[in-house]
């Protein structure tokens, strides 16, 4: 007891715990502060916006007003197309992910590869549609060169009846699939680079395993590749659709007011070209919010469910 005492009054006494700043979270405060000024307020304003009407009054007409035929054409217009190029893109990046990573070429074509759809993923506005229209347009070098072509080969090949040998290059890159195809250019890409990981993924060792069992080739992909697969394709295809349903600057630049999109449509509503209602166009931009919101929560569902396999 005479010791504990002793040591007790030799003992420095206890000071007050200093206050220490949260130093750790300093390194992600401009993103949070990027995400809370230019995405989560914006999008509280869009959505409030969208349940008032010009007197600042709860109202739900703009709600209504999304059933006009115009709006709903133009919702089932962007879903088509969105549909369109994440399904098309989805397929095309998965083969050539497949064969980068497990159809045995060269290193420096999977870097390549990669490099070039890390920047591919991310090009797209003016540049993208102006590149597009020189290639493809009306007067675009592939139309030029290959209309030449096709009037060479018919003056001299003779058909009866006055028939062509080939008919001209018609495509129209302002339509339905003009737009699609454009929108493919970033998508493939953006394929390659999500499922690439899921690729890796797979573990040679369940190759092995399966062999051993006595399963074919065919039978490892589709008993134990495809089902780990699976939620990473399916969550990318979710992925690629909200990513090309909220694209307003590659077909505004393409197609200007030709094709009856909804970013189209929303942009002309904030600016007033055709109603001047700008809180029919809050309601628009909600539709959207909601779309791809609903989009990113699938996705994030079935990434989830692909990272717990792929551990």
């Amino acid at each position: 007891m005479v010791g504990e005492a002793a040591v007790a009054r030799s003992a420095p006494p206890a000071g007050r715990r200093a206050v220490r700043f949260p130093t750790h979270w300093l390194g992600v405060t401009p993103f949070a502060l990027f995400a809370l000024f230019f995405l989560i307020l914006p999008t509280m304003y869009l959505i409030v916006g969208a349940f008032q009407n010009r007197a600042g009054e709860l109202t739900l007409d703009n709600i209504r007003a999304l059933a006009q035929p115009n709006i709903v054409a133009a919702y089932w217009i962007s879903i088509k197309i969105s549909f369109a190029s994440a399904t098309i893109g989805a397929l095309l990046g998965l083969a050539m992910a497949m064969a980068i990573v497990r159809g045995g070429l060269p290193g420096w074509v999977r870097s390549a590869t990669l490099t070039f759809s890390g920047v591919a993923s991310n090009f797209a506005g003016v540049p993208l549609a102006f590149a597009f229209l020189a290639t493809l347009g009306r007067l675009g070098l592939v139309t030029i060169f290959f209309n030449f072509l096709v009037t060479a080969i018919n003056e001299n090949v003779a058909l009866p009846l006055g028939l062509s040998a080939l008919g001209r290059f018609n495509f129209n890159i302002l339509s339905f699939w003009g737009l699609t195809l454009t929108y493919l250019y970033f998508q493939i890409p953006l394929m390659i680079v999500i499922i690439t990981p899921a690729l890796d993924g797979l573990k040679k060792e369940w190759g092995e395993a399966a062999a051993t069992l006595g399963a074919t080739t065919l039978q490892y992909w589709r008993m134990v590749a495809i089902p780990v697969l699976w939620p990473s394709f399916l969550g990318t295809v979710i992925l690629l659709f909200a990513n090309s349903f909220g694209a307003i600057a590659t077909a505004y630049a393409l197609t200007g007011s030709s094709l009856n999109i909804v970013p189209i449509l929303l942009y002309a509503q904030i600016r007033g070209d055709v109603l001047n209602n700008p809180h029919l166009g809050y309601a628009i931009a909600f539709g959207m919010i909601f779309i791809t919101g609903m989009a990113n929560a699938f996705y994030i569902w079935f990434r989830a469910r692909s990272e717990r396999w792929l551990r």
